[in-house]
């Protein structure tokens, strides 16, 4: 899934791989998918890109936006994006298929879900886009300390917990179910923590968790559960995630637990993050 170590790793190597470059076609919705999410008609997605050139690429939040002439193109979520070069093959299956005029392509895959949406500037009336861009982001200034204390001191957050309060409504961009694990783990909290259980030492612990996990995730390219443009792994080695499920925890030797909750996994150091 598209996060945000996901978001800056992919738009900074699209930036380095695919701008300049024209776009002789584009083919939207080729493999039918119940969950693949897309803006308007799909099949107007051709008539909005042929002949357009690549020009910005951004990473906000969990979203990669790619722009193209008077178009743009958002990927989010579940979106599987490859570079594929001239001479290698397409892939049987994808929802969008981008082909440049030196023969080269980039392809876009939904896995469980996930939004492929192509518009004309400032015709994509999108909360999530709309929070992506305009909110913070974790690794900014503005994410600071003071922001984050405002976030965790509201009172409808209080009987969340710590998964529900990082994960749900947006709150920091990019910040999903796949970081979270780390961060928590890193900071000592267990998923299911209450906030109103918190000291101001834990949330003061949490918030630096979050900007130094996020920052050695971009750093190195993505998590290694994910992978890039080329297809490659991310760098940074995952603790907390279904690669470590088998391995004791590496600060203090104890089981690594995995549970369903919230509509998802969790994964935790049964020692190291007591209730």
């Amino acid at each position: 899934m598209i996060e945000l170590p996901e978001a800056y790793t992919l738009a900074r190597q699209i930036k380095n791989t695919i701008v300049g470059k024209k776009i002789s076609n584009a083919i939207a919705a080729f493999s039918p998918h119940k969950f693949a999410w897309f803006h308007g008609d799909p099949e107007k997605y051709p008539d909005l890109l042929a002949g357009k050139t690549i020009g910005g690429v951004y990473g906000y939040g969990g979203l990669v936006e790619v722009k193209a002439g008077s178009a743009a193109l958002v990927f989010g979520d579940g979106v599987g994006l490859r570079y594929h070069r001239p001479n290698e093959s397409r892939p049987k299956k994808h929802q969008l298929l981008i082909e440049f005029d030196d023969h080269s392509a980039m392809s876009a895959a939904v896995q469980m879900y996930g939004g492929l949406y192509c518009f004309q500037h400032g015709d994509f009336d999108n909360p999530y886009y709309s929070v992506a861009r305009n909110k913070p982001s974790p690794l900014s200034v503005g994410f600071s300390a003071a922001h984050f204390n405002e976030l965790i001191s509201k009172p409808e957050v209080q009987k969340l917990s710590a998964k529900a309060f990082l994960a749900t409504e947006q709150r920091i961009p990019g910040l999903g179910n796949g970081v979270l694990q780390d961060i928590l783990w890193n900071a000592r909290i267990h998923p299911k923590r209450k906030i109103n259980t918190l000291t101001d030492e834990s949330k003061a612990v949490l918030f630096n968790s979050i900007k130094t996990i996020l920052v050695k995730m971009v750093e190195s390219g993505g998590r290694d559960t994910e992978k890039d443009l080329f297809g490659n792994k991310g760098g940074y080695k995952t603790i907390m995630s279904k690669n470590n499920i088998k391995n004791p925890c590496p600060i203090c030797g104890g089981l690594i637990k995995r549970e369903s909750y919230m509509g998802g996994s969790v994964y935790y150091c049964q020692d190291c993050q007591m209730l």
